[in-house]
């Protein structure tokens, strides 16, 4: 079954990660009322959406209000509806909103040709204010930075057991 959400607009749009750091999984949820999408993604797919909602951002006036911060957090339960693969991300003008593309990722083989045929797999399109958008950037930076610490000398995460820095050894 095909997995298809359209919000014109919610009410929360959020990233969180479920584990500890250096075994946490990554979400995307979008929520209008009841009804809620999860997406699974990397962290480094949260980072990249919001690096590029903060470029957009930067050339429109400052959003006004900003979400409550409980709306940030996960709805649970959280059951991811797919695994993200290609994400789209625009600004229209006429209403004043960041359009988000989601969709399914689709495995590929060596030559990078779609293993599977099907043209259904999963999208989610959410349309999101401005002030929504500040607010996933801001939550997603700190979703992201909430992980394991960077070792000084090489910048490789340190498990909560140490590590072996190339650059010390």
């Amino acid at each position: 079954m095909t997995v298809y959400f359209d919000f014109d607009e919610v009410d929360a749009f959020t990233v969180g990660a479920v584990g500890q750091p250096g075994a946490r999984m990554f979400f995307l949820q979008a929520r209008r009322g009841a009804t809620r999408v999860t997406i699974k993604c990397e962290k480094q797919q949260a980072s990249a959406i919001s690096d590029y909602l903060r470029r957009v951002l930067n050339d429109l006036p400052a959003p006004t209000e900003k979400p409550i911060a409980a709306a940030m957090e996960l709805a649970d339960p959280v059951e991811a509806a797919f695994v993200l693969g290609p994400v789209g991300l625009g600004y229209d003008r006429s209403n004043d909103m960041v359009l988000v593309q989601l969709e399914e990722v689709v495995a590929v083989d060596e030559e990078g040709e779609p293993l599977d045929d099907d043209p259904d797999r999963g999208h989610v399109r959410v349309f999101i204010t401005r002030s929504q958008a500040h607010a996933f950037c801001e939550h997603a930076e700190s979703i992201v930075a909430a992980g394991r610490p960077a070792c000084i000398w090489c910048a490789n995460p340190i498990n909560p057991d140490g590590h072996i820095c190339v650059r010390m050894n």
